[in-house]
């Protein structure tokens, strides 16, 4: 599969999820893309076929409100027909505005930010306890480590040594009030997870090619957790979302949706070439 055109797919899978919904997160679930289409495609070993397993590797999307874009993904992957897409955010329809373990593919309900991280480090553990082989991801936003739970997670992942464990930090800068930054300031963060005894990468998060490389690296790790630290722009892909702070929750016009369209389509053909 050629990861950086599948991204730009996705991408225009989602914005028609939007659409059509008339509600969704657009802005981060364009900066998480390129992680989400990694770790389906290359990294993890969750298939339809292996999820009722408890030996295949196990994922979280803590920044729940990207539920779009994993729904894109889960879709691609087979999880479920392309026509359940059409309901998202529909009346009656388990294809909500957050993740929901009734949809096939989706293990953990989330989007009350701050939770994932503990989640997953609690499936890790219990991974060394029960001897298993699998591995657990969990991707956060950067707007949520001002939850404190996060630090709880961070010191008891470190504590255990969990190198079973690989968390993603979606770093876009930006959330629904602003920066980052401006509403708690969060530099370094590759100094303070180190500090809490994890392996840190930083990456280029929208870089299809760096992620690979960077979850090929933390399999390597051993007796640490891994944080990759993936510096991404929120509404990447689209000129007039990148690093818009107000897309972090809109229904693009039918104008927007036309060029947005287009736009992913271009970069689509383009790195098919």
């Amino acid at each position: 599969m050629n990861l950086k055109a599948n991204s730009y797919r996705l991408r225009q899978d989602i914005l028609d999820i939007i659409y059509r919904a008339k509600t969704g997160h657009i802005g981060g679930d364009f900066s998480v893309t390129d992680i989400l289409n990694v770790l389906y495609n290359k990294v993890m070993n969750i298939t339809p076929e292996n999820f009722g397993s408890v030996d295949r590797d196990h994922f979280v999307l803590s920044k729940g409100h990207a539920v779009e874009a994993l729904y894109a993904v889960l879709c691609q992957k087979g999880f479920f027909p392309r026509e359940d897409l059409l309901t998202v955010s529909q009346y009656g329809s388990k294809y909500i505005g957050h993740p929901n373990n009734k949809v096939n593919g989706i293990e953990m309900n989330s989007g009350s930010l701050g939770h994932g991280l503990s989640v997953a480090i609690g499936m890790a553990l219990a991974g060394k306890m029960d001897k298993r082989d699998y591995r657990v991801y969990v991707v956060m936003g950067d707007g949520e480590l001002a939850e404190g739970s996060v630090w709880e997670g961070a010191m008891a992942g470190g504590h255990y040594k969990l190198d079973n464990l690989c968390a993603v930090i979606d770093r876009n800068h930006l959330q629904i009030s602003g920066t980052t930054e401006y509403v708690m300031n969060q530099e370094s963060q590759e100094e303070r997870w180190a500090t809490f005894g994890w392996h840190v990468i930083s990456v280029n998060g929208n870089d299809v090619d760096a992620l690979e490389k960077a979850f090929e690296e933390a399999k390597t790790v051993k007796g640490k957790p891994t944080m990759i630290v993936a510096n991404t722009t929120k509404g990447c892909g689209v000129s007039f979302m990148a690093n818009q702070a107000g897309w972090h929750h809109r229904v693009p016009t039918a104008e927007e949706y036309e060029q947005g369209m287009a736009e992913l389509k271009a970069k689509e053909m383009a790195a098919n070439e």
